[in-house]
């Protein structure tokens, strides 16, 4: 069997910096898709790429109905890809929607969709991971900033970034209720960050991210060079942004909830394979090991 390079190395005993070594849209410049050349440049360049609609409001109806169904059903709440807030004990994730929810698994076909991950990509894509995330109101909590490169790669053995998400709002994001933070032009440096990875590390993590978190030292120095974007929008809205992008959320202790589905395309050419910094990789439902293309 070939050995296979670490690129990135993460999760030894210092924090690292290296620069990206990876194209960010892949594909041949005028190959046709869903994205106008100007939108793949702005995302070349920042790491992401905001739509005011990529669903229409009976679409989002649609998928609200489902979200809500999903998180109310007994079944769900006691499967292992429901992830309850610490606290209030409310769903705050249920993983894998796009195989527990026919609704979901149209979505991720729909041309819209899978159509600009595979422009961006540049290949043939499977997902990586999908989710639904709800941030009710009144304390629900966020997500520290992090690199989803880091931990995919660390945790689930992807060997380069060529991974590409979608935030679909499925509720109006306010600037108050939690939205999304992403520091423009940080997907051009991977940082490596120090500790090993716990056993089972995932059963934590979902809950309150700790192993995979940069230092306070090297946010602020991301930050002072890239500043930070907060992202707004009405329902139907979305934002497409690069594995590698530094992000976070914070809480939501207003009245207003957010909820939101992610879906992440992964190429079929950068298939996941052992773990580079963890003992073991985290469960399918994480982390997909069915590398199928989405059809």
């Amino acid at each position: 069997m070939a050995t296979v390079i670490d690129r990135y190395p993460t999760r030894g005993t210092h924090e690292v910096s290296v620069p990206r070594l990876d194209p960010v849209v892949w594909s041949a410049p005028g190959t046709p898709g869903p994205f106008e050349p100007a939108e793949l440049r702005d995302y070349d360049r920042d790491g992401f790429l905001t739509m005011d609609r990529l669903v229409d409001p009976d679409e989002v109806t649609v998928l609200r109905t489902e979200l809500d169904r999903l998180i109310a059903d007994p079944a769900v709440r006691a499967d292992e890809r429901a992830v309850v807030e610490p606290k209030s004990q409310e769903i705050r994730s249920v993983f894998e929607v796009h195989k527990i929810s026919q609704v979901f698994a149209d979505l991720v076909r729909d041309p819209r969709v899978v159509g600009r991950a595979r422009q961006i990509l540049g290949s043939d894509v499977y997902v990586h991971q999908s989710r639904i995330n709800v941030k009710p109101g009144f304390g629900a909590s966020g997500f520290y900033w992090h690199s989803d490169f880091e931990t995919w790669h660390a945790e689930d053995g992807l060997p380069g970034m060529r991974t590409v998400s979608v935030s679909i709002a499925l509720t109006e994001n306010h600037d108050t209720n939690g939205g999304l933070m992403i520091m423009p032009g940080s997907h051009r440096t991977f940082l490596g960050c120090a500790g090993e990875t716990p056993e089972d590390n995932y059963k934590r993590s979902l809950r309150m991210q700790e192993a995979g978190t940069p230092s306070d030292e090297a946010l602020t120095d991301l930050a002072a060079q890239h500043g930070i974007k907060l992202f707004t929008g009405p329902a139907g809205s979305a934002t497409w942004f690069d594995c590698n992008c530094m992000h976070g959320s914070g809480d939501n202790i207003t009245p207003f909830p957010r909820s939101n589905v992610f879906i992440v395309f992964n190429s079929v050419e950068n298939a996941a394979g052992p773990p580079f910094a963890a003992p073991a990789p985290r469960p399918a439902f994480i982390g997909a090991r069915d590398f199928t293309p989405v059809r």
